[in-house]
């Protein structure tokens, strides 16, 4: 005969409180939805063909965005301090202050892109969610302020002072479409094949390892700009 369990007796779970534990257990978590739209790059992660792509597409948008806000200065006599006639006439480490936007910019991208990738993979509970795309945002930015905002120091050239300054990072880079194309695909490229160490990089934790690999890649993309740029292409 099974001895029955009295309701009653001290070690007996009273029903309410199996409900409520179970209910608590399967209480939807709160969509954090900041984070997603940060970590969709404003919901084109939700794109159903090549999301991937079109993340990318933002990154050369947002490289581009700066350049038509800013057209340098307006006539020869209101020069400013971080321009010289000839380029790299100012101390390497300085650079230029739009150079310092930009790199200001990336980071910026990029830690929060970390939290928002880190928070999207927590709530959709997946290691690197294909609908997250901060990152080829992230990369392809770093490809186009790597790749043309490292200067070919052996072909500095004399650019008139004047209000031309739009169209270039860091001085003498100048991002034509060409420039612009080429870094593109560049980077789908290797963000797709993520040669060493973009794919051990994936094993990173979190948001870490969404945005790393891509990193390298933006990297490795922005090496084959410069040397296109080096090689005059």
């Amino acid at each position: 005969m099974t001895a029955k369990t009295d309701p009653a007796s001290p070690g007996a779970q009273a029903p309410s409180e199996s409900v409520s534990s179970s209910a608590s257990a399967a209480k939807p978590q709160k969509k954090p939805r900041f984070a997603l739209f940060v970590a969709t790059a404003g919901g084109l992660g939700y794109l159903p063909v090549a999301p991937g792509t079109w993340g990318s597409l933002a990154g050369l948008l947002l490289a581009i965005f700066p350049l038509c806000l800013y057209f340098g200065p307006d006539t020869p006599g209101s020069r400013r301090s971080d321009f010289g006639d000839i380029f790299f006439s100012v101390p390497a480490w300085y650079s230029s202050h739009f150079g310092w936007e930009y790199v200001f910019l990336l980071v910026l991208i990029s830690v929060v892109g970390v939290w928002a990738a880190t928070r999207a993979a927590e709530f959709w509970q997946e290691k690197d969610p294909g609908r997250v795309v901060i990152d080829e945002v992230s990369g392809q930015f770093l490809t186009l302020l790597l790749g043309c905002g490292v200067p070919i120091w052996w072909k500095a050239s004399y650019v008139p002072y004047a209000p031309i300054a739009r169209g270039y990072i860091i001085m003498s880079s100048l991002l034509n479409w060409k420039y612009l194309l080429l870094g593109f695909i560049l980077f789908r490229v290797f963000d797709i094949w993520k040669p060493f160490p973009a794919r051990q990089a994936e094993s990173l934790p979190g948001g870490w390892g969404i945005m790393t690999d891509d990193w390298v890649a933006g990297i490795y993309a922005a090496l084959g700009l410069w040397l296109a740029r080096a090689a005059g292409l």
